[in-house]
């Protein structure tokens, strides 16, 4: 490393240097070893001008120089190359290379490993130097050398990935801290211990600290960085060496229960606790003494605390609902309790001004003037499960927040607003969110078991080019106008909207009137008018081409969710959670009541002689009514085991199709009411919507799994594999009149097109397309040596970790699934609503045994 310094300063040899430092360094010996301070107070020392003199080592000046070198060793005739390893091909997982310990440590030297890992460390730590940036021409080179990988032919770069990397611990994460310096994340686990890891490599920095004896909900840094404090269900508080993860001292005791939240002052004095015994306590850093009383008045369970920026308050939140502030002096209570939340107050923050506090609870967000109490504007609403975590970026204009809904999200601390789509990734509770100091990067802990960092920068950067042409809430219902040119779409943002759907372009400006969720929408037969149903318990008609309101059907006393128009345009039919079907004529806004259902109506339908009347309910059955009569024809249809959630009629009127709470689909027979063949098994959560294809041989569904399915009427078998794209449950799907097209609208907020073709292309003896963008010359160049001529259908999408995997475990390419979720082509997609999603060129891409070919000499 040192032959690469700038000015030839590391020209010295390094035995001269350390050799008779034996008592002070480790790895004096051994070359291959590297050379580390046996106790930290020697790092400490040769850092401290005033104690050194004239062995202080000025770490600014080495950043610099390991910040050339590593950018050098990278570019060197030893540095980084094409396969490096010389792996045979492209679709073999480490795991799956018996010698590939002895193939990286034979083929990448040490020096090389450290440039990779920390190059970046190095730069940052910098202050620019021009000399220093021409050193990265190395990047541009190495990547102009490969124009046979995956290219980004379409999408904007608010697309990029917000998750920059995932850390796994050995157990459910409690909390997470953050250093000062924003280098090292700190974690509390169930199993009593607590790890410390670098925030650039992922890596442990030690061995887990041991010696709670039960789980540590809570870990603090101190403000220099040196130590770390925990609390923990064994009722006690322990205070950790930051650097070598050796416990200060005796454990600090006196709680009588859990020790859920722990935080130290600004001066790094003063250690407060907060505990399952209703009690705060104040101990002193240095001597580990408790100072002055418990702190009470709470009635139950002190779940969180923080202190003020100028040491002198200590606020605490309660399972009894409430928020407290405290005399860190006096240990006097200031004012009344904070009232509000409807629930326990799991989680306080203090802005660094000191002026706000911001606290978590139900599924809301508070924030608070520190002086007067006061609640400041409406709570902060948006996430579906409780609030466990809430932290202010240093500026103060931004919230973060964490919570049970297994979500991050970010908040514009002024005016509530959430600022772009809620972090997805974690898979269990977000109990813990913390923010570095520069503000760049969130971390999450979750009971996942793992921590998560996250690129402050691209959340809270400007909004979305595309706001303005999406739904900014769930899609709850699509349809397509007769003729297949256009999509309309009703969603939780309470707006109806029309596109083009060859372009995704917005037709018309949003149709506005409802006063809540849109939950259903349908088009006349003829394509002039729209019909929506609503949580306001309205059904509005609007004009297709201009987009204008035309009329309002009220009488509905509860959420309308399903509306449907018969095919000569007389009759418009709604089902309710009323558990009332209403038939209104068109013209006149008069209506037939049908009753019969014990559950909300969850879907109604129309035949298309317009006779009947086919509903689906809450109370697990199939009503099929007659429209004349409005009379129930014959008895309900029973056999799902779940709420029947949609219905569909076969054009032919030969058949019913419905989708259930259950997981199932079923195919009934119209005329006798019998069920034909057994049920349809595939989706794993409920199936919330289907449709039957113009030529009633098609049956397509949309389920809480995610995904669309397409099924043979006749054998009841899935044709080819699922749809996967949406990073939502799937609300609707429709079928295009030709039946080439299924449209579906999801509660990610997006509406997909699907190519049934797609399917279709994909018969025995013929190699399926793999393709993530709307033109198919972008598929995979080559597909037939990844798919081996597997007569299974192509990965439909990259699975859990991001690979897109074919036949017998083949690795195709990763795909960072936070850019795959934020809004990305699917195979089988010719259009993503909002039209800015990205879009993947593979048809150059070299893989296989010829991945070799990607690069270029």
């Amino acid at each position: 490393m040192r032959l690469h310094f700038p000015d030839g300063r590391g020209s010295y040899d390094v035995e001269d240097v350390i050799k008779s430092l034996g008592s002070l360094v480790t790895g004096i010996t051994d070359p291959q070893a590297p050379i580390r301070p046996l106790h930290a107070s020697f790092y400490d020392f040769l850092t401290d001008k005033s104690r050194s003199r004239d062995f202080f080592v000025d770490t600014s000046s080495v950043q610099s120089d390991l910040a050339f070198a590593t950018l050098r060793v990278m570019d060197s005739e030893h540095g980084l190359r094409f396969n490096i390893c010389s792996l045979e091909s492209s679709y073999l997982p480490n795991s799956s290379v018996p010698d590939l310990k002895e193939r990286v440590k034979e083929c990448i030297l040490m020096e090389l490993s450290y440039s990779c890992r920390f190059w970046g460390a190095h730069v940052k730590s910098t202050s620019f130097e021009s000399s220093l940036a021409k050193e990265s021409r190395m990047f541009r080179k190495f990547a102009a050398k490969f124009p046979c990988t995956p290219r980004i032919v379409a999408g904007h770069v608010e697309n990029w990935p917000q998750m920059e990397k995932i850390i796994h611990a050995n157990d459910m994460v409690w909390l997470v801290a953050m250093s000062p310096d924003g280098k090292r994340i700190a974690c509390g686990l169930r199993d009593g211990t607590i790890q410390v890891w670098d925030i650039e490599t992922g890596e442990a920095l030690y061995a887990p600290l041991q010696g709670h004896t039960s789980l540590v909900a809570s870990v603090a840094f101190s403000p220099d960085g040196r130590r770390i404090v925990s609390g923990s269900a064994d009722k006690t508080v322990r205070v950790w060496d930051a650097k070598t993860g050796e416990a200060l001292g005796s454990p600090l005791e006196g709680h009588t229960s859990y020790v859920w939240s722990v935080a130290i002052s600004l001066d790094g004095t003063r250690i407060v606790s907060g505990s399952g015994d209703k009690t705060i306590r104040v101990w002193d850093m240095e001597t580990c003494e408790a100072f002055g009383a418990p702190l009470q008045g709470h009635t139950a369970a002190v779940l969180c605390v923080a202190i003020s920026p100028d040491g002198k308050r200590i606020m605490s939140g309660s399972e009894d609902k409430t928020i407290r502030v405290w005399n860190m002096e006096t240990c006097e209570a200031f004012g009344a309790p904070l009232q509000g939340h409807m629930g326990a107050v799991r989680c306080v923050a203090i802005s660094s001004d000191g002026k706000r506090i911001v606290s978590g609870s139900d599924n809301t967000i508070r924030v608070w003037d520190m002086e007067t109490g006061e609640a400041l504007g409406a709570p902060l609403q948006g996430h579906t499960g409780s609030v466990l975590s809430v932290a202010i970026v240093s500026d103060g204009n931004s919230i973060v927040s964490g919570s049970s809904d297994q979500t991050v999200r970010v908040w514009d601390a002024k005016t509530g607003v959430v600022l772009g789509s809620p972090l997805q990734g974690h898979t269990s509770a977000v109990s813990s969110v913390a923010i570095s100091p520069d503000r760049n990067r969130i971390v999450s802990g979750s009971a996942d078991k793992t921590i998560r960092v996250w690129d402050a920068n691209t959340i809270t950067g400007k909004a979305s080019v595309a706001t303005l042409q999406s739904h900014t809430g769930s899609v709850n219902s699509v349809a397509i106008s007769p003729d297949g040119h256009s999509i309309v779409s009703g969603s939780d943002d309470k707006t109806v909207r029309v596109w083009d759907i060859e372009t995704g372009k917005a037709l018309v400006a949003p149709l506005e009137g409802h006063t809540r969720s849109v939950l259903s929408v349908a088009i006349s037969s003829d394509g002039t008018t729209i019909v929506s149903g609503s949580r306001d318990s309205t059904i509005r008609k609007w004009i297709a081409e201009t987009g204008e309101a035309s009329g309002i059907l009220e009488g509905h006393s509860d959420y309308v969710r399903s509306v449907a128009i018969s095919l000569d345009r007389n009759h418009i039919v709604s089902g309710s959670d009323d558990r009332e079907i209403r038939v209104w004529h068109i013209g006149t806004g008069e209506a037939r009541l049908l009753i019969g259902h014990s559950g909300w109506i969850r879907s109604v339908a129309i035949s298309s002689d317009g006779n009947r009347i086919v509903s689906g309910s809450d109370d697990e059955t199939i009503q099929v009514w007659d429209m004349g009569s409005g009379q129930a024809s014959g008895a309900p249809l029973k056999g799902h085991t779940g709420y029947v959630l949609s219905v569909a009629i076969s054009l032919d009127v030969c058949r019913i199709v419905s989708g259930s709470q259950d997981k199932t689909i079923r195919v009934w027979d119209m005329g006798t009411g019998e069920l034909l063949g057994a049920p349809l098994q595939g989706h794993t959560n409920w199936v919330n919507a289907v449709a039957i294809s113009p030529g009633g041989n098609r049956i397509v569904s949309g389920s809480n799994d995610k995904t669309v399915r397409i099924w043979d009427m006749q054998t009841g078998e899935g044709v080819s594999a699922p749809f996967r794209g949406h990073t939502g449950p799937v609300r609707s799907v429709a079928i295009s009149p030709d039946g080439k097209r299924v449209v579906s609208g999801s509660e990610d907020k997006t509406i997909r097109v699907w190519d049934v073709d797609f399917l279709n292309r994909h018969q025995p003896f013929e190699i399926p397309a793999l393709c993530f963008s709307s033109d198919l010359t972008h598929a995979l160049h080559s597909a037939s040596s990844f798919l081996q001529d597997s007569k299974t259908s192509a990965p439909s999408g990259p699975d859990e970790e991001g690979w897109v995997v074919g036949p017998e475990g083949r690795l195709l390419l990763w795909i960072p699934l936070a850019l795959y979720s934020s809004n990305m082509y699917a195979p089988g997609n010719t259009l993503v609503i909002p039209n800015n999603a990205l879009q993947l060129d593979l048809s150059r891409v070299a893989h296989g045994t010829s991945w070799h070919k990607c690069r270029t000499q």
